[in-house]
């Protein structure tokens, strides 16, 4: 097995159209096992793949979340083969990655890095027993600061089935799940030692009830929960209901309290699913799977309230890709010709933001006006690969990590520092199921 392809001398050729539109999830089904053959095979790839040639100094960690074996990540076509979590040296000159570790989890599918760089955290991204208990966890990790390598420190139940998404509080203290299939949104105290303590608070979302959507807005579905940068607020993405929800959160207690401004709606069947703040904490980007649209809002970051702007297709405007009508028993397929949204990331600096489209299996690029915080369409460029789940920016702006789910590849990209278009791929990484990346601290020699 080839882990690396180097393609740095590589000509992009993209058949994709580089001009705007105007266009008219999660929920997967447990599979059989797979055999430990490719297990050993990986592992033997992985030994004898490592780059000699990256220095040390130039490297920073990065791990890597995924939809684990025996289960079938939600869109996907066959069983996983992936282990677990997947930490990597990514060399901050050339974008390459060469493998350090695999940890064993649970479809350990989102990644949340603790401010200190010293925790890292992730979702167990489970459904219920036979018995209908929630079987949702999230788990922490203590990261050794000099090989980068991973040591569980302890899991807890999220009180929820397939949670999806975590973050870590700004202040450090407390850690958020979304709980996906069950609607919830639960807090958890962080020890000074990382340590998971017993959850402190939990949100039941209400939803739309029986739509509009009927397959995957029959209730309410949590996707994200995090902080704005100015940690005032606390907010919570519910797919099923077209709504982001708005809290407080008490310091002292780890408790919810409904912000002043206590939601913000999307438009009607959009599905939003994830959120990005501006650095400046004035402006929002909301991207909605359903609809394949991204809503940008004016953000005041006191009231915690959410002022929409503008609607804006992450597909060409003479795109032939359509809405799927969703299947029941698996909401997350993309059939062919259809397209959902996935991942939104900003640059650092703000001017540009970045999404992925599923189905299309593209990044889409948006031009961010100084002024207004606008949209504008920069183009799209192709994933390499079969649905880009998860995508993230390497801290420096440099380098952008794009994980095709199906095809089992991590997609490096360049950006380029005068417009954000990007450039490549630089680098094809064989890497199984990859869907969330977070970056960690610096290698020391």
């Amino acid at each position: 097995m080839k882990i690396k392809k180097d393609l740095q001398q590589q000509k992009q050729s993209s058949s994709i159209p580089e001009h705007n539109s105007s266009l008219s999830r999660r929920s997967f089904l447990q599979a059989i096992g797979v055999g430990a053959a490719w297990v050993a095979t990986a592992h033997g790839a992985f030994a004898q793949n490592s780059d000699s040639t990256d220095s040390p100094a130039n490297e920073q960690y990065l791990y890597v979340g995924t939809y684990s074996s025996p289960n079938t990540a939600p869109g996907g076509v066959i069983p996983s083969q992936a282990e677990g979590i997947y930490v990597y040296k990514m060399n901050l000159e050339t974008g390459n990655l060469s493998p350090v570790q695999t940890v064993k989890a649970d479809n350990p599918s989102y990644l949340a890095m603790a401010p200190s760089k010293r925790y890292i955290y992730c979702v167990n991204e489970l459904g219920e027993d036979d018995e209908g208990a929630p079987l949702g966890r999230i788990s922490a990790y203590e990261i050794d600061e000099r090989s980068g390598r991973l040591s569980l420190i302890n899991t807890r139940s999220t009180q929820g089935t397939w949670p999806c998404y975590c973050a870590v509080h700004p202040s450090g203290r407390y850690l958020f799940a979304a709980n996906y299939g069950t609607g919830t949104f639960s807090v958890f105290p962080l020890s000074d030692d990382g340590e998971i303590e017993p959850m402190s608070d939990q949100f039941q979302a209400s939803g739309n009830g029986s739509g509009p959507d009927p397959v995957r807005q029959e209730g309410p579905h949590a996707h994200m929960m995090l902080s704005n940068p100015g940690a005032q607020h606390v907010f919570g993405i519910d797919l099923g209901g077209d709504s982001i929800l708005a809290w407080e959160l008490e310091l002292a207690t780890g408790k919810l309290v409904p912000g002043p401004v206590p939601y913000a709606h999307v438009p009607s069947g959009s599905g939003c699913r994830h959120l990005v703040f501006h650095p400046d904490d004035n402006r929002a980007y909301v991207i909605n799977e359903l609809s394949s649209t991204i809503d940008v809002f004016d953000f005041e970051p006191r009231r915690g309230a959410f002022i929409w702007l503008q609607s804006i297709s992450t597909l060409p405007q003479d795109t032939t890709f359509t809405r799927p009508s969703f299947n029941p028993n698996n909401p997350g397929e993309v059939p062919t010709g259809t397209n959902t949204t996935a991942g939104i990331k900003i640059h650092p600096s703000g001017r540009w933001v970045y999404a992925t489209n599923r189905g299309m299996d593209s990044i889409a690029m948006f031009k961010v006006d100084p002024e207004s915080g606008k949209l504008t369409s920069a183009g799209w460029v192709q994933s390499q690969g079969q649905i880009p789940r998860g995508m993230n920016i390497e801290p420096s702006g440099t380098f952008l990590y794009v994980g095709n789910q199906n095809s089992d590849t991590i997609v490096v990209f360049r950006i380029k520092s005068d417009d954000g278009q990007l450039e490549g791929p630089i680098h094809i990484i064989d890497s199984p199921v990859p869907v969330d990346f977070a970056f960690g601290s610096f290698a020391r020699s």
